[in-house]
């Protein structure tokens, strides 16, 4: 846990009157030095704005090994869905970027977070997480780190764009003197290995003239997996199944005589009673589920100053390579466009024995189909997902280099800067994704020994390869086989994705005493700004939606996104620090920006600190900021990927494509950028205290509220309601190229309404061509039949509140024999609202699924000579369990098993895990031990994830260690 320091907060506050004086007096160059959330060199402006610092000790006793693992402590980073680790990685467009991680203050997102280094910008990750575009922590050595600044405030008044939420800024260790090297270790104690290690080594001291600090950095972790806990193992509901099963497929309702799904007889797990009683061959996620990506990691860098004169040369400089492999679950197999059901030649039937053979064909229909190639087979159609699950590997480099001079003027403190931050990521895939048209030729037999497909002609009825001969059929039922394995092997695909994001900067800034104002020195600070920003996301052709190829991906269940874009943005900025009274100071800021794609804006800000006596300051302060749409959703030319719709948010919706049901469905989408989106923008507000009675004790109380406008997002739930009144975004079969909207079954414009109108129809009544389509085709499901590639456009889709109340609490005991403290931190939300996707109606997510109402720390630690050692215990409140997203034969089984109130609700429990920390300081080493999750809590059951779990506000390691041993070089 953390504290926001306001003890010293009160302090400096309280001196700040004084400085000028007291260096005078004492005849010594103090350094001055700026605070997050302000740009004046030497006034000390923390008291004004909610501060939270981590300072080296609090990093070195959190038992963190990552900056990720840090920030996931911090109570302004949880909650919500905004922050994410690799615990959301996958091998998906839609998956968070393998091996990468975001911090997001007070849930907003990542992009409304903005993360500085030194003060200074640093590159977004080249992947996007779906369209939000974010800095990667991991990319960030924490070996490197002095302390972390948490400024959970609007700060775009100060520094630009993202500053929506607040800013995190990662401050690097600068005149260091000496050496030290670490080795850290960490692991759980189950029998399955998740051991991560750590070797990284700092160096500091004069080198040509000036001040030299070096690091480096090493890490390494294993993956963790579902199947490596008792938890997770196994799936919370039996009903939790997927119908497409891996390695042995079922035969599909349509080749059924009895309209049901028949399980293949050498199905590898037990069949499942689906809710129409058939008895299947089903699938469940948590088989394959990664918990946790590997995740390896090496940085080096270095800080040099020196002075010349008058004037003082600053550069820093870091690389770090990232390296992680994530999983998702195999891919689906559908047919050549993408439909259910894939067709297969009978004799695929030949895999059993006659008499099960016999058996399957008295209850099958066969009927002809046309191959890839054009022939005509007689056969049946199956249900199945590929058994090797989709995997990638993320290489990522990341440096940032800033060269600085600064230096001081007739009083007044100058600096400028150039700023270059690159990341660039290679992704290929490595094992779970094959070609459709590959595949497809080997199931009819089409595929030739040289991997391509065979020609065939149909006046002589022959089959013919350019190089090589065909081979023969793969049989998707003959399990087992090496032959028919290599068949298969034969279509598999490599898809690749090359990114990059690089951020050029310039900035020039002064600061320093304007005049006098009734024996009070008012302060400013004045500054300009140039940046260009470029970001180019491209796959290789084979992952790609192309329109000529009617959006087909070459590939099975592998999306990808292709973008490229570039900006160029200058601002001025002015903040004035105005001390009224010796009581009362005011902080005055604005900023104009202006870029060359959306437009401007100005964005000020006002701050006050009161300090009625010398134990208690009252502050406050209102802003507004603002968020460009990033590069990535300006620039997305075509993104294939899956856009959620939630049927519980639209009840038209839901009665026309969900039965009524409130869960939510995932289709395939192609996801266009939009160049005339805007910025979102918020207003903040902060008002608090801090009061330090005695020199032991601090508390402080903080009252903050967001209003965020404009948001930027894409809606499939807002669409398919709009395509309710609007023919034009209605198509039967694929979306013409230049069009957007929602795509039907080309089946579905054989059917019309009451006056004679079909679906694609000005006036057409949607659901009377329902009742039309469940007549004419007696379908499974009694909803609109959606086909693919439904093209939806990121606009700005609405808006959100929050509002909350930060608590702390510090204070220490001193006895003879050491000091005992005891720290509280808490975070209360008392709003957020937010427009339900699709609609104008606003919903409440405080106490909903994943928003929990309270988070808290409390910690107690003993110093004692050089030993010390303390107790955290860090709690997230309950919240409602997503019942409402389930499907229907999911609740039913969650009803007959008792696990919902008289309402049809349940809320996830409550998690307070603990964690203990201990070490010893030598003369020349330092040991530190951290046991977390002491108690072994197994994370609440969630029965609206299919993991079982909530994997962004909880996590399944379970207990585990980490021991860490420092020496210093003298």
């Amino acid at each position: 846990m953390f504290k926001p320091r306001a003890l010293a907060l009160t302090i400096a506050s309280l001196m700040v009157s004084s400085a000028v004086t007291a260096q005078a007096a004492n005849e010594q160059e103090i350094e001055k030095i700026t605070v997050t959330g302000s740009q004046i060199k030497g006034v000390d402006l923390e008291g004004m704005q909610p501060m939270v610092v981590l300072s080296a000790e609090d990093i070195r006793n959190s038992g963190a090994t990552t900056v990720a693992e840090l920030m996931l402590q911090v109570n302004q980073t949880r909650g919500g869905t905004g922050s994410f680790n690799t615990s959301e990685s996958g091998a998906t467009s839609t998956s968070t970027p393998a091996g990468q991680a975001a911090a997001s203050l007070r849930g907003l997102g990542p992009s409304s977070t903005l993360t500085l280094i030194n003060g200074r910008r640093v590159a977004a990750s080249s992947f996007a997480s779906g369209t939000q575009n974010f800095v990667d922590v991991n990319s960030i050595p924490l070996a490197a780190i002095e302390r972390i600044e948490v400024l959970a405030t609007g700060a775009s008044a100060i520094y630009g764009a993202d500053a929506v939420a607040g800013v995190i800024n990662y401050i690097l260790k600068t005149d260091y003197q000496g050496a030290e090297v670490n080795a850290t270790y960490g692991n759980s104690f189950e029998s399955s290995d998740e051991g991560k290690y750590s070797v990284n080594l700092v160096w500091g001291g004069e080198l040509a003239g000036g001040q030299f600090t070096v690091f480096a950095d090493y890490f390494d972790r294993n993956s963790f997996h579902a199947k490596d806990r008792d938890y997770t193992r196994d799936p919370v509901l039996a009903s939790n199944y997927s119908y497409l099963p891996k390695d042995t497929p079922n035969i599909y309702y349509f080749s059924s005589r009895s309209g049901n799904e028949i399980g293949a007889p050498n199905c590898k797990t037990d069949f499942v009673t689906t809710e129409f009683g058939e008895e299947i061959c089903a699938y469940y996620r948590n088989e394959d589920d990664e918990l946790l990506s590997e995740l390896e990691s090496a940085s080096t860098g270095f800080m040099f100053n020196r002075s010349f004169d008058d004037i003082t040369w600053n550069t820093d400089f870091f690389y770090s390579r990232t390296k992680s492999v994530a999983v998702s679950s195999p891919a689906p197999i559908n047919q050549v466009d993408d439909s259910e059901g894939p067709w297969v030649d009978e004799t695929a039937l030949n895999a059993f024995s006659d008499d099960i053979r016999d058996d399957l064909l008295d209850q099958m229909y066969i009927d002809p189909f046309d191959t890839i190639v054009g022939r005509e087979l007689y056969g049946f159609q199956y249900d199945a997902r590929f058994g090797t699950p989709r995997t990638v590997e993320v290489e990522t480099d990341a440096f940032r280099l800033v060269s600085a001079l600064s230096g001081e003027y007739q009083g007044w403190d100058w600096e400028t800067a150039v700023t270059l931050s690159k990341s660039e990521s290679e992704q290929v895939a490595i094992a779970g994704i094959y070609n459709r048209y590959k595949y497809h030729a080997a199931l009819a037999g089409e595929l030739c020994s040289d991997g391509s497909i065979a020609n065939y002609d149909q006046d002589s009825d022959v089959l013919s390869c350019a190089g090589g001969s065909p081979l023969a059929m793969y049989n998707p039922f003959l399990a087992g086989d090496s032959a028919n394995d290599a068949l298969l092997a034969m279509t598999q695909e490599k898809p690749t994705r090359d990114g990059e994001s690089t951020v050029y900067g310039w900035d020039a800034r002064i600061s320093g005493e304007l005049f006098e104002l009734n024996d009070h020195m008012i302060s400013a600070a004045f500054g300009v700004e140039f940046r260009k920003e470029e970001i180019t996301d491209v796959p290789s052709l084979n992952s790609r939606a192309r329109a000529e190829n009617d959006y087909l991906v070459d590939v099975f269940g592998f999306g990808s996104s292709l973008s490229e874009a570039d900006r160029q943005q200058w601002a001025a900025f002015a903040e004035f620090y105005v001390p009224v009274t010796d009581e009362l100071e005011l902080q005055l800021a604005g900023r104009y920006d202006d870029y060359d794609d959306f437009g401007d804006t100005f964005n000020p800000k006002i701050g006050f600190s009161y300090r009625p006596t010398d134990s208690l300051i009252l502050r406050g302060s209102w802003s507004t900021a603002f968020r460009a749409p990033s590069l990535t959703q300006a620039g997305v030319k075509l993104r294939t990927t899956t856009a959620t719709f939630d049927c519980g948010a639209n009840q038209a919706v839901a009665d026309l494509y969900c039965e009524g049901f409130g869960d939510e469905r995932s289709p395939n989408v192609l996801e266009l950028g939009n160049p005339d989106l805007v910025a979102e923008e918020s207003e903040s507000i902060s008002v608090g205290l801090a009061f330090s009675p005695t020199q032991d004790t601090t508390l402080t109380v903080d009252y903050w509220q967001f209003e965020h406008e404009d948001l930027v997002d894409t809606d499939m739930t807002a669409t398919l309601d709009a395509a309710i009144n609007d023919h034009t975004l209605r198509h039967c079969g694929i979306v013409p190229e230049g069009e957007m909207g929602i795509s039907y079954d080309p089946d579905l414009c054989l059917v019309s309404d009451n006056a004679g109108l079909t679906i694609e129809e000005a006036g057409a009544n949607l659901t009377e061509i329902l009742d039309a389509w469940v007549a004419f085709d007696d379908p499974r499901f009694a909803e609109l039949p959606l086909y693919r590639d439904h093209v939806i456009q990121l606009q700005n889709t609405g808006e959100q509140t929050v509002k909350g109340l930060d608590v702390a609490f510090d204070h220490r005991f001193g006895f003879d024999s050491g000091s005992l403290s005891i720290a509280i931190d808490a975070t209360h939300y008392l709003e957020f609202e937010r427009n339900k996707p699709g609609s104008d109606e606003v919903e409440e997510l405080i106490g909903t699924w994943r928003y929990p109402e309270n988070i808290a720390s409390v910690r107690v630690a003993w110093e004692q000579d050089k030993f010390y050692a303390s107790l955290t215990a860090q709690y997230t409140d309950s919240y409602e369990d997503d019942i409402e997203g389930l499907r229907g034969r999911q609740i039913d089984e969650l009803t007959d098993i008792g696990k919902l109130d008289e309402n049809g609700e349940r809320d996830v429990d409550s998690w307070t895990t603990v964690r203990l920390n201990m070490g010893y300081d030598f003369d020349d080493a330092n040991l530190n031990f951290t046991i977390n999750n002491l108690f072994d809590e197994e994370p609440p059951v969630a029965y609206g994830s299919s993991r079982g779990f909530d994997s962004i506000n909880h996590n399944a390691l379970g207990v585990n260690y980490s021991v860490s041993l420092t020496y210093f070089f003298k």
